[in-house]
């Protein structure tokens, strides 16, 4: 059965080393971030992962393509690193790596899966051992800082995905709106759909032990934890 469940963000600015020294706001992420992934080992260190992307062809990735040869493994890997990899695969080792978490076992589905697909992947999830780990910004177009044209939705939208995670509201997350997160850059709509099936399906009652939002650079970062209640 599933130990603990984290919610985190996966934006590049997570490794220092893309970033530079002195930017308080991403370390202030990078902090939170690390926190929540050090609990999530500490409950287990075999992790299942879900974000969105295709799966990675190789076993060492690199945030070359990113500006920086940083290598990262899932695991056991070795080999030519690939620069290829989708960003949720190489925060997940990277994470791995600095949380002391063992093993990860990725599964990336299409940003546009639908929720009942979502759900269905979250279900055969859910007989699963180990710590889930979800991957997935918010909303890319809050303010004047936003990566897209700002969009007066995106505050709605992601106070509905803050609140459902921060009570373990799995029906709101399965009633977010696919065509809506697309247009407001939400990737992390379909992982979190993916989660709250695997919830669902888990048939325990669960609680939010941790649940905050970050938005400096115009994106919303949602972080939480839940465990069994």
């Amino acid at each position: 059965m599933i130990s603990r469940v984290a919610v985190l963000p996966h934006p590049p600015l997570l490794v220092p080393e893309l970033v530079g020294g002195g930017d308080r706001d991403a370390d202030a992420v990078r902090a939170a971030c690390l926190d929540v992934a050090r609990e999530l080992a500490a409950a287990s260190p075999r992790w299942t992962v879900v974000g969105v992307g295709q799966a990675p062809a190789t076993g060492v990735g690199t945030f070359r393509g990113y500006g920086v040869d940083v290598r990262v493994t899932l695991g056991d890997g070795d080999g030519a690193p690939d620069a290829f990899w989708p960003l949720p695969a190489l925060i997940a080792g990277w994470l791995r790596e600095r949380a002391g978490a063992e093993t990860v076992d990725l599964r990336l589905v299409d940003p546009d899966l639908d929720p009942g697909s979502c759900a269905e992947l979250g279900r055969a999830l859910a007989d699963g051992s180990g710590a889930l780990l979800v991957l997935g910004d918010g909303s890319h177009r809050h303010g004047e800082r936003a990566v897209g044209k700002p969009d007066d939705r995106a505050g709605e939208f992601d106070e509905r995905v803050a609140h459902a995670l921060a009570t373990v509201d799995t029906a709101a997350l399965r009633a977010l709106d696919p065509a809506l997160a697309a247009e407001l850059g939400a990737v992390g709509r379909a992982p979190w759909q993916v989660l709250a099936g695997a919830v669902d399906a888990d048939g325990r009652a669960w609680q939010a032990t941790r649940s905050t939002t970050l938005t400096p650079f115009g994106v919303a970062y949602h972080l939480a934890i839940w465990e069994p209640a």
